[in-house]
């Protein structure tokens, strides 16, 4: 038996996978070019939206086993607090600098885009060698900037998103195709990315990190002239250069009563879910579930998180709804509800279960909340805006988590759920209450009057 012979299934075997490969490809393109996405340019904007999320995986997973972001929920309960904080750390860049910086340019979002691609293969070229050689200094410094890029990347693609939306998408379909394709790709790299790291280690893992950043950078500069150039009429609502404009960095943009209603319904989803990853974590760890060990209870809290985001961002895929703000209202309820039953039948099928309409929660909550942003908010200082959003809603995640470290000390798992159901169930009194009392005084003007107002302002009255 010749050489030829013996390679033989192996020849077919790659083929193959090629086959796979490029029917799964053909299959993705399809589905992110559906609806008109591919000529208005919003499927190659989810396609980079993939690669960002293939990138900052790989990336996860070499970091998994260095210093950075080395804490487990196992360890001290000090330790787990200073990891919250830490989250926090990329943030304080985000919404005072960064947002204000990406609005001044909007003409060039594409290389805007590219450019967070490049810094960060840049950054990973220099994390592997740092890696290689044991060169903390250099180490950290790069780490922390891909996070901030990370961040950055999302606020432009979110601000990018309604320029190139087709006329038979809305914005939280568009929003959920853009997130459910991250997920998709960071879940497909995830277990191989694990592999790839105990086979070549992690100095290699970053550096093909490097690649799929470049190879996002490259994408990102295929997207349409048009998502450069905002709307005539959004440019004419600009402010003038001067004090005001000089000063927007250090004030919250103004927004009207929609925007700030999906960013408090969404407050309260991303405060639970923060308080119920650690609470419930901790809890799982003390109390004993039987028929299975306190790892595997960990394991199917975060399973049944992670489908639960799955499941809110594929909802939102293929929702139809026009009304963003409805959605937010609904998940808030849902959740609620899921709470107050995860308090009266608590034991780990109702933890997981409240873990699991948590996570659609969180997904649904934060594809409305950026779809009322996207059509609410100028051009002007919507980079802005959503970099603001970002860090006050990373910052509720982190103080709810804290709160449910806390609690996990002092209050089982009934009483836990039980106080964060009243918390979610008093969020969202008020928000209906307040909403309820913005349409009261928002009356509209009959019609059988508006003769005689037309009257007296023709008098001057």
């Amino acid at each position: 038996m010749d050489l030829r012979e013996r390679l033989g299934p192996v020849y077919r075997a790659c083929a193959r996978v090629r086959a796979g490969t490029r029917g799964a490809a053909r299959l993705a393109r399809r589905a992110t070019h559906a609806h008109g996405a591919g000529s208005s340019g919003l499927g190659t904007l989810i396609e980079t939206a993939a690669l960002n999320s293939a990138g900052d995986a790989l990336v996860a997973v070499a970091l998994a086993g260095t210093i950075f972001f080395g804490l487990d929920v196992d360890q001290a309960r000090g330790q787990v607090a200073l990891y919250l904080l830490v989250t926090m750390a990329p943030f304080a860049l985000v919404a005072p600098l960064i947002g204000p910086a990406l609005d001044r340019m909007r003409h060039i979002s594409r290389y805007a885009v590219a450019g967070t691609f490049a810094a960060r293969g840049l950054l990973c070229w220099a994390m592997a060698g740092a890696v290689a050689h044991g060169d903390q200094v250099t180490f950290l410094p790069a780490a922390f900037g891909v996070l901030v890029l990370s961040k950055a990347f999302g606020v432009l693609r979110a601000a990018i998103t309604p320029r190139v939306l087709p006329a038979r998408v809305t914005l939280v379909t568009a929003n959920a195709r853009a997130s459910f394709a991250g997920l998709v790709a960071a879940s497909a790299v995830v277990p191989v990315a694990a592999g790839l790291a105990a086979w070549i280690g992690p100095a290699w893992l970053l550096r093909l990190g490097t690649a799929v950043f470049l190879l996002g950078s490259v994408g990102a500069v295929r997207l349409p002239r048009h998502a450069d150039v905002p709307d005539v009429a959004e440019e004419a609502k600009a402010p003038a250069p001067g004090k005001q404009a000089r000063r927007r960095w250090r004030t919250l943009p103004r927004v009207g009563p929609a925007v700030a209603e999906a960013m408090q319904a969404n407050a309260a989803l991303r405060a639970f879910s923060g308080f119920l990853i650690i609470y419930l974590a901790f809890l799982l760890r003390q109390e004993r579930f039987d028929p299975v060990s306190g790892d595997a209870a960990l394991g199917l809290l975060a399973a049944a998180a992670g489908a639960g985001g799955l499941a809110g961002t594929a909802l939102g895929a293929w929702a139809k709804a026009r009304a963003p703000r409805l959605i937010g209202y609904a998940a808030l309820t849902a959740v609620t509800a899921a709470a107050v039953a995860g308090a009266v039948l608590f034991g780990l099928w109702a933890a997981l279960l409240v873990a699991l309409a948590a996570g659609l929660g969180q997904s649904l909550g934060k594809l409305s909340m950026d779809a009322v942003v996207q059509r609410e908010i100028g051009e002007e200082v919507r980079s802005s805006t959503f970099a603001v959003t970002e860090t006050l809603h990373q910052l509720v995640w982190v103080l709810g988590g804290l709160v449910g470290l806390g609690m996990s000390i002092v209050a089982d798992g009934q009483a836990g759920l039980a106080i964060a159901a009243g918390a979610l169930t008093l969020a969202l009194a008020v928000l209906l209450l307040r909403h309820g009392a913005r349409r009261t005084r928002a009356v509209p003007v009959r019609a059988d009057t508006a003769p005689d107002v037309a009257t007296d302002a023709a008098s001057g009255g």
